[in-house]
């Protein structure tokens, strides 16, 4: 069981099980993208004979040794990682606010 558990991560009901899911699911395939990167990286310095390092030394810990998915837990817990709104919520309220600044402007002219 990964720890904290989904209630600690859900912020109190603030966030519904299926979102928080999503999240550590994208942050996991972050994590993944991350641990490729440092890889590849390392992999070209072993090659190039820039370093006389092993290949997992030159690898972050947390990247090479933990799951994925453990470690965006972690980051979402410690606030690395942060559960944003909506983008259906984020368009509308940007659509409100249009609304009312041609609404305001409207009232400038007429006076």
């Amino acid at each position: 069981m990964i720890y904290p558990t989904l209630d600690q991560l859900s912020k109190d009901g603030k966030f519904d099980r299926y979102t928080v899911t999503i999240a550590a699911a994208k942050g996991a395939r972050m994590v993944t993208e991350e641990y490729v990167a440092e890889r590849e990286r390392a992999e070209q310095m072993v090659a190039r004979k820039e370093t006389d390092k092993s290949l997992s030394a030159l690898i972050d810990k947390e990247l090479r040794d933990e799951k994925a998915v453990r470690t965006a837990v972690h980051r979402l817990h410690s606030g690395e990682y942060v559960i944003g709104p909506k983008p259906e919520k984020v368009a509308e309220e940007c659509e409100e606010l249009a609304q009312e600044a041609i609404e305001e402007s409207a009232e400038v002219v007429e006076e």
